[in-house]
């Protein structure tokens, strides 16, 4: 009688270890999660570095006058009253074009 209690508990033992190692909600399947969540965390902290630079710019851009004075010279081509401006225009088949610049008295 004793043999038979041990061969069930044995045969449960291995019926709990098959299910732990291979079974729905198993090591494979935690480990993959883990994986998952981590690379996650990575993504998250990637877009909170972006959100902070580009909550930077806003700041920038509403409480400085610079910054508005930067972004419309670069993006807009704009200039003071006063400036002369100069624009270099490469030939045909140059490696990469010069950017306006625009030069003069404040």
């Amino acid at each position: 009688m004793l043999r038979w209690v041990a061969l069930v508990l044995v045969l449960v033992l291995i019926a709990l270890q098959v299910k732990l190692w291979s079974g729905n909600g198993g090591v494979h399947e935690v480990e993959s999660l883990r994986a998952a969540v981590k690379k996650q965390g990575e993504d998250n902290d990637k877009l909170t570095q972006r959100n902070q630079a580009l909550g930077a710019d806003v700041d920038d851009l509403k409480h400085g006058e610079q910054a508005v004075e930067a972004r419309a010279r670069a993006e807009l081509g704009l200039i003071k009253p006063g400036e002369t401006f100069y624009q270099v225009v490469e030939k045909p088949g140059a490696q990469a074009p010069a950017p306006a610049a625009s030069t003069g008295g404040r």
